[in-house]
């Protein structure tokens, strides 16, 4: 039997604490995002999402406080991991969901994002909230690969 030892430091400061105007940057583009009137907690549950699928556990941990910061419920947050499954989701939410899931995992299959991943998304948002919406999911993707890679911890700061 093999034991797995977790992870108790980062492999080293995180990059984006150590390159000069990179913090600045990316949440320049976090901000970007949230200049549209796509409803906050959609972009919540989106950044949790993707930040599940990917395993960054300090995405998810401030994602998780972020989100319940933003009025999101319990009942809801613990259940985004089976959002398919669950009542707790409005159609708008589902396609935004979606979308985060096809956008985050690329390489699952030859389209990465169907046409009707992206018409039902398409259907709620118009073009500047579809923009938005990718820029977040995006976003997100750069801070959960910075984050595993390095081996961030959640509950930790960037030092």
């Amino acid at each position: 039997m093999t034991t797995t030892t977790l992870p108790t430091s980062p492999r080293m400061t995180n990059p984006v604490a150590l390159l000069d105007g990179a913090s600045g940057a990316i949440f320049a583009l976090m901000k970007a995002s949230r200049q549209t009137d796509l409803a906050h907690s959609t972009l919540e549950l989106v950044h949790l999402r993707v930040s599940q699928i990917n395993g960054c556990s300090p995405c998810v941990d401030s994602g998780v406080k972020s989100a319940k910061q933003a009025g999101e419920t319990d009942e809801r947050l613990h259940a985004v991991v089976a959002w398919r499954e669950t009542p707790y989701f409005t159609d708008e939410e589902r396609a935004a969901l979606a979308l985060a899931e096809s956008a985050t995992r690329l390489a699952d299959r030859p389209d990465a994002v169907s046409d009707e991943v992206w018409n039902d998304a398409a259907s709620f948002f118009d073009e500047r909230q579809l923009a938005a919406l990718i820029l977040y999911i995006a976003t997100t993707n750069l801070f959960n690969r910075l984050n595993a890679t390095t081996r961030q911890l959640a509950g930790r700061s960037w030092n």
